[in-house]
């Protein structure tokens, strides 16, 4: 009886798909393993089986698989289920939910590679008259080398329809066609050292000596060999010698070839603690007691709980208590963070706790790191906390008990690109709703969908409204910068109070943090007597200046281009730069503070591996005066001598093109403020601003939450925004512009038959090209009483129908769901 299975393709493709196996092979296949699997003409590539059966597939012939690449499973159920819910909801594919799940060294894939054919002599080449000119040409190309992949003979040939050529020298026997696979991990082996096991140990030794009396480092590295093992008990590893014996690899490699010394190969973790754990015990404050007690009691009815704490309040020490009940009872715990800076320091104040119980996973690590991780969680062999941002959702818990999601209202748990475009926070609640985990939303600052959810009973809701040792919150004031530059009280882009309160904190010791959401030195270079700024060729956007390496660049595409002294188009010399970013901070900050030590923290300085924690590290050791940065800055760090916070300018947060911009500059001004004034001095808070008497800074001087949410809200019902509509973002590319317009009209033609009056576009986007592609956007609002699966059939049906259509192929269409 022929066995089939269907696997999921790392391929944006909507289908599962089946291939045949021999009955040998059915029974040692379990769900979730990997295999390698034929797809297409000359493609081989790790799928993943989701389903064994006997049912052959009706419109095709199942090819055999070509590997089982394991002995157990790498995929659980439960991941299965979670990706089968991500493709539902957020409308991509499996195969593209696969592609992000699992480290890419995981998803081996083929290169088609050609040899010369055993059977042809490649020496006679040259009296071979019924060669042709290309197969004459791949030949000798294959006497340099014996083998050569498609990449290289598209090369050798000039041309990219090579395959006919492949398969006749494979008909003429003169070449075999194999598929090489690329099995990018390497598990890390360290060498160790013990005694050939012929000679024994103790009483050989005085024998050895003697016999090495010639070679007097080979005979103290012996030495030092004995009194090592004799002390640790432990192996003992070529590493490790060579550096308290001071020897050198030949001393090693003598004793070894003498056959005195063995060497041997064990297989080491690449991720692991070398901290002190010391299990400080957490003392609980009367406020953290009863939140605490509060969770716990809001567990016991619904599964999900929103933990509103102030900054400073000690949110962390109630996360860490609860994840220890978590692991005594013997579960696996998710402590989800939006931003890898965030990991640094909380990884320090977890491990102290928790020790090699806690894995680390973020974009930072190398892949093979990511591998180990990943085994680690699947088999339960090491730790049972994993600190990670968004895509650690993605890792194969067998046992979860407890989500926590720290700064729960952050945009940054969104993925836009690429598919899948999946929101990590409600994600994690759907993963934790398959294991019947708990989830905790830890945040200062709600999001309006968390604090809607918990107004309709859908979360518990937990206060933490003091700080911690009953800290006074920071003093918030705005600076008027009209009034500042009327009366001429501006030195650069800081105001004389501002600068005045930066004097006065650093004469007290204390550190200053100035906020800036802009990286690079000015925005915009301008002419000053025609007015042209240089644009990016690919990106309707103006480049960036860079002081630090002289360059103007994209930040969309990353095109750069030398600094121009002369205007580009009328020549003339007189050019300024306009705006400011964190780099034209720093550089004001150092001629202002010629004598104190100031950093910036922003995506150009901390592009490195460990870039975050030395520049986290050496703020929180006072090596740093004054620190600038971006949003990254603002987020949940906790710095016990920063007393002054500035922030440049917050218009520039409030005037920005979506609907959620009041929102976001209430969260993202309270957070920063948030960072002041936590020990016993209150901080200060300096907003600088055209517009001091907007709302939303009004509210950020009193931290009113409530009076924001209610307004908001009001706006949301008005205007039909989420949290009372769900949207979804239909996102139209192509680089032929009529052809963008056409196609996009199309679809919102057809839609708004469906949907009638809840359409907004197609319209373009502030940017409307990047990387030589015009973007044009379709967004469908669909209000709470009309069923969102049908909604999304509707949109589907759409899209099936557009690409059906021969003329709008070239054009893409990007469904992103909760958009923003």
């Amino acid at each position: 009886m022929p066995f089939y299975i269907d696997v999921i393709v790392p391929i944006a493709l909507e289908q599962r798909f089946t291939y045949s196996i021999t009955q040998q092979e059915s029974e040692h296949l379990k769900i979730g393993m990997r295999v390698a699997v034929p797809f297409g003409k000359r493609k081989v590539y790790t799928a993943i089986v989701a389903k064994i059966h006997e049912n052959p597939p009706v419109r095709y012939e199942a090819k055999p698989i070509e590997e089982i690449l394991e002995n157990t499973p790498t995929v659980t159920p439960e991941q299965l289920k979670l990706w089968k819910w991500i493709a539902n909801y957020y409308l991509c594919t499996e195969g593209e939910i696969l592609k992000s799940a699992l480290p890419s060294s995981l998803l081996i894939e083929s290169e088609t590679a050609i040899e010369p054919h055993p059977d042809f002599d490649i020496q006679t080449i040259d009296e071979n008259d019924t060669l042709t000119d290309e197969e004459y040409l791949i030949l000798q190309a294959l006497q340099k080398q014996s083998l050569l992949k498609i990449s290289e003979i598209v090369l050798i040939l000039n041309k990219k329809t090579i395959f006919p050529v492949i398969n006749a020298m494979a008909e003429k026997s003169l070449i075999l066609v194999n598929q090489e696979f690329n099995r990018q991990y390497k598990p890390k082996l360290k060498k160790y050292l013990k005694v050939k096991e012929s000679l024994g140990s103790e009483e050989h030794l005085p024998k050895l000596i003697e016999e090495l009396s010639g070679a007097p480092k080979q005979k103290e590295a012996l030495l030092k060999f004995f009194s090592l093992s004799a002390q640790s008990q432990k192996q003992i590893s070529l590493k490790d010698l060579k550096e308290k014996a001071e020897v050198s690899d030949s001393v090693i490699k003598a004793l070894v070839s003498k056959s005195i010394l063995e060497e041997y190969l064990v297989q080491t973790d690449r991720v692991k603690f070398e901290g002190h754990q010391d299990k400080p015990s957490i003392q609980f404050n009367q406020f953290q007691q009863k939140a605490y007690d509060d969770i716990e009691s809001g567990f016991k009815t619904h599964p999900v709980c929103l933990l509103q704490g102030v900054t400073s309040s000690g949110k962390t020490e109630v996360y860490i208590k609860l994840i220890d009940k978590a692991v005594q009872e013997g579960k696996q715990v998710l402590y989800l963070l939006p931003e890898i800076a965030l990991t640094a320091q909380l990884i320090q104040r977890l491990q102290a706790y928790f020790g090699d119980q806690v894995l680390i996973y973020h974009s930072k690590y190398s892949v093979n790191e990511r591998v180990e991780v990943y085994r680690h969680v699947l088999n339960e062999t090491k730790g049972k906390i994993v600190i990670g941002v968004r895509s650690s959702i993605f890792l194969p818990f067998r046992n979860l008990g407890l989500i926590v999601v720290d700064e729960a209202h952050e945009s940054s748990f969104k993925q836009f690109d690429p598919a899948p475009r999946y929101h990590a926070r409600d994600t994690a609640i759907v993963l934790a709703s398959v294991f019947q985990a708990q989830t905790l939303l830890g945040t200062a600052t709600p999001s309006l969908e968390s604090f809607n959810n918990v107004r309709e009973g859908k979360y518990a809701f937990v206060q933490l409204n003091r700080r911690f040792g009953n800290v006074k919150p920071p003093a918030v004031e705005l600076v008027d910068l009209k009034d500042q530059q009327r009366k001429k009280k501006m030195t650069g882009h800081f105001s004389e109070t501002l600068l005045k309160a930066i004097r006065e904190t650093l004469d007290q010791d204390q550190q200053v943090i100035i906020f800036q959401n802009r990286r690079g030195y000015s925005p915009i270079l301008e002419c000053n007597t025609c007015g042209d700024a240089p644009q990016c060729l690919n990106c309707d956007v103006s480049l960036t200046y860079h002081k630090h390496n002289n360059t103007l660049r994209c930040h969309y595409c990353g095109y750069h281009t030398a600094m121009k002294t002369k205007c580009m188009a009328c020549g003339s010399v007189d050019v300024s730069t306009k705006g400011f970013g964190t780099e034209q901070i720093e550089t004001e900050l150092n001629s202002l503070f010629e004598d104190k030590v100031i950093k910036r923290m922003d995506l150009d300085t901390t592009r490195g591996k460990y870039a975050y924690e030395h520049i986290i590290s050496a703020f929180q050791n006072r090596e740093i005066d004054i620190l600038v940065g971006t949003q990254m800055l603002t987020k949940g760090l906790d710095f016990r001598h920063v007393k002054l916070v500035g922030v440049m300018n917050a218009d520039s947060l409030l005037n920005f093109p979506d609907f959620r911009a009041h929102e976001r500059s209430f969260q993202l001004l309270v957070q920063v403020a948030g960072r002041a004034g936590r020990t016993q001095e209150q901080g200060l808070v300096l907003i600088q601003t055209y517009n001091p008497y907007h709302k939303i800074l009004q509210q950020v001087t009193t931290n009113n939450f409530e009076e924001m949410f209610k307004e908001q809200l009001d706006e949301r019902r008005h205007f039909k925004y989420p949290p009372l509509f769900r949207m979804i973002k239909i996102t139209f590319k192509s680089r032929d512009f009529n052809k963008l317009n056409e196609a996009s009209d199309w679809l919102a033609l057809y839609y708004r038959q469906i949907f009638k009056t809840n359409i907004l576009g197609p319209e373009f986007p502030a940017i409307a090209r990047i990387r030589n592609e015009y973007h044009k956007n379709l967004i469908i609002k669909i209000p709470e009483n009309q069923s969102l699966k049908n909604s999304k059939k509707y949109i589907e049906a759409g899209v099936d129908k557009f690409k059906v259509i021969a003329q709008f192929r070239s054009v893409k269409v990007v469904i992103n769901v909760d958009p923003y």
